[in-house]
């Protein structure tokens, strides 16, 4: 399936539709119209059959979504149908927190973590062992590491970054306050939470202000 053809906007809902059919096969329920389905996700009917549809639809007129087949397809779409392992570089206060998240519920299986600072190593979280980054290159020539992710200071992560293309990793999770600068063949997921909390900080302003306005009119 030409995945590269949904647009980017389309793929960053299918996480959400898994979640909520996840939610519905834990409360038992077998089977979903499209317009219960979007007032559990406060969205429309319409999207989300306009969503699924990019794939094939996976519905039956008057019968809806059958909850744990599509809940399989877009696991299969979102490529959690194999397992997927994953690395910390940063073992500080955010990396062992995600260190203690448990990824394994949709397949990504941490199997080490790395940091320079010499007091930490040998320290596991989570039955995870801490290596010191001098042990990295080792380390991903003898296991399979499908994903790494970057919890490090910004004037670490560009040469990080470019050291991990040249090993071979073709998949960053990058929670650095940084854009990492490597080629089209890496895979770069940026996740910056300073971004998110000053989005954040907007629309609550927005609305406050709109509240405010509401209250004089």
């Amino acid at each position: 399936m030409e995945t590269k053809q949904i647009s980017k906007a389309v793929i960053k809902r299918l996480p959400r539709y898994y979640r909520y059919l996840g939610e519905l096969m834990e409360d038992n329920v077998e089977r979903i119209s499209s317009n219960e389905l979007s007032k559990k996700m406060h969205t429309t009917a319409s999207q989300i059959r306009q969503d699924l549809n990019n794939f094939g639809g996976f519905g039956q007129q008057g019968y809806g979504y059958n909850v744990k087949y599509l809940y399989t397809e877009i696991g299969k779409i979102l490529g959690l149908e194999e397992d997927h392992n994953i690395i910390i570089i940063g073992a500080g206060n955010l990396g062992q927190a995600l260190a203690n998240y448990n990824f394994e519920k949709v397949g990504f299986h941490l199997i080490g973590i790395f940091d320079t600072n010499p007091r930490l190593k040998g320290v596991s979280v989570r039955g995870i062992e801490i290596y010191m980054m001098d042990m990295l290159d080792d380390f991903v020539a003898k296991n399979k590491v499908d994903v790494v992710t970057l919890t490090v200071p910004k004037r670490q992560a560009v040469e990080i970054g470019h050291h991990l293309e040249k090993i071979g990793i073709k998949a960053i999770w990058n929670f650095a306050p940084t854009d990492l600068n490597v080629s089209e063949d890496v895979c770069v997921k940026n996740v910056h939470l300073n971004e998110s909390l000053m989005t954040l900080s907007y629309e609550y302003r927005a609305m406050y202000n709109q509240d405010e306005e509401d209250s004089r009119d």
